[in-house]
């Protein structure tokens, strides 16, 4: 089923952070684009 050790659950899970992070800091360079293109706009 897969190995439950504490040091590859701590892996894992800091994988998992780590891809967390990455997404959510694309996600706020999109919204920042964008809020600076609708400002270029006006």
């Amino acid at each position: 089923m897969g190995d439950k050790s504490p040091k590859n659950t701590k892996k894992n899970a800091n994988q998992k952070q780590a891809k967390n992070d990455k997404a959510n800091s694309q996600k706020n360079q999109a919204t920042a684009a964008k809020q600076t293109a609708g400002a270029k706009k006006k």
